[in-house]
């Protein structure tokens, strides 16, 4: 008689399903109805930190796809948030455009950007390819630095919340609910594109980009794609940020966010979506966690002056422990978890009579 634990898929059909068990399906429908009564009972300060993990999720995917899927080191991420950012302030402030013009807006500027800054991805790898893409931060921010001077907007571009007929989209909780929307709507996205063709084309030039060129995937061609996809997606998430923190100022977006964004996906695991969202939340309530650790020991306030060296600190020494004791991140601790229980009580998987 034989054994088998776990479970196996038979068809292309299921393996072609996105949630594939009964039980990822209640755990799936718990989470989304968790997440939809938290603002009735959370306090300002947790929505607004749900808030921030919904906005950084948007980026991280992007970053995800671009670096986790396509391969393409980028170092310029904060420069697309600026500019996305940047667009939609001097859009509202000079034409006084409503939201629905200034956020897509702020895409086709992010897709342009991606196109300008991609075409070195044709010709160039690896760290060549990173500096080059951290030139566009410093452009872009040096940019919109010029206009706040030539302006007179010292502190920032201030933005009016967004209309929508007689609805101010100015309370936390109603930002709660347009946040979740666009944050699921880009996982969901990000997880169907990873399944498609050009998903995979991207795998594979990530992986082996001359034998992907031998197999008739035209390589130029993808990495463009990739570039352009996440420098839309990575813009939006931008123009969001501005109009839900009401201002645009170039302090916002320095040379570390690119870094924290970088830590999002290298912490969560690279080439997995779920990563990019289990590293954004990592990442995003690391700060957080460190000031409460600081509460709770009562230390001293003449440290405290340190603290952001320490969460500095604290982010390079978290990416190295992962690089070096945990390459897959947070998704193949979570991976490990998940199968141990799949396979329990049996260690391994048992074929034999």
């Amino acid at each position: 008689m034989a054994f088998a634990s776990g479970y196996f898929k038979t068809s292309y059909a299921a393996d072609l399903d996105v949630v594939e068990t009964r039980t990822r399906w209640f755990g799936l429908i718990l989470l989304l109805a968790g997440l939809t009564v938290l603002p009735f009972f959370a306090s300002p300060f947790l929505l607004d930190l749900a808030n921030q993990v919904f906005l950084a999720l948007i980026g991280a995917v992007a970053l995800m796809m671009l670096t986790g899927f396509a391969g393409q080191i980028s170092l310029g991420h904060a420069g697309f948030l600026a500019a996305g950012a940047f667009t939609s302030g001097i859009l509202f402030k000079e034409f006084n455009l409503p939201f629905w013009i200034t956020l897509p807006a702020s895409g086709l500027v992010g897709g342009i950007l991606g196109v300008v800054f991609g075409l070195p991805s044709l010709r160039l790898k690896g760290l060549y390819l990173a500096l080059s893409t951290l030139a566009l931060h410093f452009i872009v921010i040096y940019a919109g630095s010029e206009y706040e001077t030539k302006r007179g907007f010292s502190t920032g571009i201030v933005l009016d919340p967004p209309k929508f007929g007689n609805l101010v989209l100015e309370d936390p909780s109603a930002w709660y609910f347009v946040l979740l929307v666009f944050g699921l709507a880009v996982v969901t996205f990000a997880v169907n594109l990873a399944r498609s063709r050009t998903g995979r084309a991207w795998m594979a030039i990530r992986d082996r980009d001359i034998a992907a060129a031998a197999f008739g995937i035209k390589v130029a061609r993808y990495k463009l794609y990739a570039f352009v996809f996440s420098s839309i997606l990575t813009s939006v998430a931008g123009s969001l940020f501005a109009y839900y923190r009401g201002f645009v100022s170039v302090e916002a977006f320095s040379l570390f966010l690119s870094i924290q964004y970088i830590a999002m996906v290298i912490i969560g695991g690279l080439g997995s979506i779920l990563g990019a969202v289990l590293g954004t939340i990592f990442v995003v309530l690391l700060p957080y966690a460190i000031d409460g650790t600081v509460d709770i020991f009562s230390i001293p306030s003449r440290w405290t002056t340190y603290m952001f060296a320490v969460k500095q600190s604290c982010f390079g020494l978290v990416m190295i422990l992962f690089l070096v004791l945990e390459p897959t991140g947070l998704v193949g601790v979570w991976r490990r978890m998940r199968d141990y229980f799949i396979l329990w009580p049996f260690k391994y998987k048992t074929l034999g009579g």
